[in-house]
C-alpha cells in the first residue's frame, strides 16, 4: 500500500512516499500530485519506497510530464540504490531530476528570513 504524506511551503509540495509504486496504488499519488499542482516545485521523497514496477515508472513519467506542462519543476529526492538501479537501467535516471538531500527546515527557515527582510 502506498502512502503519501504531504508537506508544503509557499511554493514547494513535498510529497513523502511510503510503501510500493506499484499496479493498483498509484491514485494516491496521482490524487496528492493533483493536489499540489498550485506549487511552483512538486518534489518526490522516495527514501521510503521499497517496489517501483513498470506501471509506477509509467505514472512518474505521466506525473512529470503534466507538472511540466504547466511549467511546474518536478523532482525526485532520496532514490535508494535499489531504485536507482531501476532508473538506471531504464534509463529514466536521465528523464528525471533526482537530488539525494533536501532540508525542509531549512529551507522553510531561508523563505521566512527572505519574506522579514522583504
Amino acid at each position: 500500500m502506498l502512502k503519501v504524506h504531504t508537506k508544503k511551503l509557499d511554493n514547494i509540495a513535498l510529497l513523502c512516499l511510503e510503501g510500493r509504486i506499484v499496479t493498483g496504488e498509484t491514485e494516491v499519488l496521482h490524487s496528492a500530485v493533483q493536489l499540489g499542482s498550485d506549487a511552483r516545485d512538486i518534489i518526490l521523497d522516495l527514501s521510503n519506497v521499497t517496489v517501483v514496477d513498470a506501471h509506477g515508472l509509467g505514472v512518474l513519467l505521466q506525473l512529470r510530464e503534466e507538472t511540466i506542462a504547466k511549467g511546474i519543476h518536478f523532482k525526485l529526492l532520496n532514490v535508494n540504490k535499489p531504485l536507482s538501479r531501476i532508473f538506471e537501467i531504464t534509463r529514466l535516471n536521465t528523464v528525471f531530476e533526482t537530488n539525494s538531500r533536501f532540508n525542509f527546515s531549512r529551507e522553510v527557515a531561508q523563505r521566512q528570513q527572505m519574506l522579514v527582510a522583504a
